[in-house]
């Protein structure tokens, strides 16, 4: 008796171990370092692809050029970050958003070094250890991020996401983006960093949520169960849509009132921190873990949030002591990586190859 309890408390113990790597968690892993891979790297060919086309015309995107357009490898950049998004999109298919929305700031780290070492941007020490915090915070988070149970249709999805507790989360969201939007951004907006942001972070929740039910639907259809007959599966891609046009909108004046030096780190942890929130809310993510799992999850996100933000301080050592650095990208998931950058952003930076699309967060 005591030998198959010791077998089966060994057992258990390496189901616990082995959970956030199993199935379907370990494909959303996987898509989801590419979809940082790709999101990364797509800045840096960017960034060379516009230096290219400056020095080809003599005008800069900063000063309203637009001669990039023509340029193969800034067109290139722009097919990595495409595939990067799609990627992303994909993981939350098939991962929860506790493991997958994280990982996004291993983008940060590809940028950093590649940066460093193509475009010869210093990295300072205390980057590198940030790049290591992100790093060392993010494999906690994957060894401990739960496992999902098997969703069959949408409409398994939408009775989540009418259930009691996730409504009264929707509706406290909503009642603070309308209170954000016609009362305290008028007012304070502009002076305020928490304003705009607040509004991009709350309306980040919802869609990666959305997003999330989008992506399992299709991932369905392609298994053979088709669930564009259900109208959830419109509405859910109507909810996305209208989360992505408003995200696009205050996500652009927060970045066109302050630098983007703020406004990253600040995005970052509120959207992050949301979105996980509302996961854990909607899709019972903590529910089959112990309380020592779970604040071992905090921990590394917590982790990772500092080392973040430390990479975004090591940002202003090799600027002017103006506090107007240059813009590097945070990315922590599909619907916070959308760009459609403003032009009136770039009398603000110092770099001279800096264009709108460049001016993006990553969600997911």
């Amino acid at each position: 008796m005591k030998k198959r309890r010791r077998v089966s408390q060994k057992s258990k113990e390496r189901e616990k171990l082995d959970m956030g790597f199993s199935g379907d968690n370990r494909i959303g892993f996987v898509l989801a370092l590419l979809s940082s891979g790709f999101i990364g790297a797509s800045f840096i060919i960017k960034k060379k692809g516009l230096r290219r086309a400056a020095a080809a015309s003599g005008v800069r995107a900063g000063v309203g050029g637009y001669s990039y357009l023509l340029e193969p490898l800034w067109w290139l950049g722009m097919i990595t970050m495409i595939v990067g998004e799609v990627a992303n999109f994909v993981a939350y298919a098939f991962a929860p958003a506790v493991l997958v929305t994280p990982l996004g700031a291993l983008s940060i780290i590809v940028s950093a070094i590649l940066a460093h070492f193509i475009l010869k941007e210093r990295l300072h020490q205390l980057g590198i250890l940030g790049c290591v915090m992100c790093i060392a915070g993010s494999v906690v988070i994957v060894i401990h991020a739960p496992q999902e149970h098997p969703i069959t249709s949408v409409q398994e999805i939408w009775s989540m996401a009418t259930q009691p507790a996730f409504l009264l989360y929707m509706a406290s969201v909503t009642v603070l983006v309308f209170i954000l939007v016609f009362h305290f951004a008028p007012r304070c907006g502009h002076t305020n960093v928490l304003i705009f942001t607040g509004i991009c972070s709350l309306m980040g929740s919802l869609s990666v949520m959305s997003v999330k039910a989008l992506g399992t639907s299709i991932k369905l259809t392609f298994e053979g169960k088709n669930q564009l007959f259900y109208p959830e599966t419109w509405f859910f891609m109507l909810v996305v849509a209208t989360c992505v046009i408003t995200q696009m909108n205050y996500l652009n004046k927060a970045l066109d009132t302050f630098n983007t030096a703020i406004v990253s780190p600040i995005y970052y942890v509120m959207f992050t921190t949301l979105t996980i929130l509302a996961s854990v809310i909607m899709f019972k993510d903590w529910d089959d873990q112990s309380g020592g799992t779970i604040l071992t999850e905090i921990c590394g996100f917590i982790v990772v949030v500092s080392g973040t933000i430390l990479l975004h301080a090591t940002k202003d050592f090799e600027r002017s002591s103006s506090f107007r650095g240059g813009y590097t990208p945070v990315s922590p998931s599909l619907s916070n990586r959308l760009c459609s950058g403003n032009g009136d952003l770039l009398k603000y930076e110092e770099e001279d190859e800096t264009s709108p699309e460049e001016i993006c967060l990553r969600s997911q």
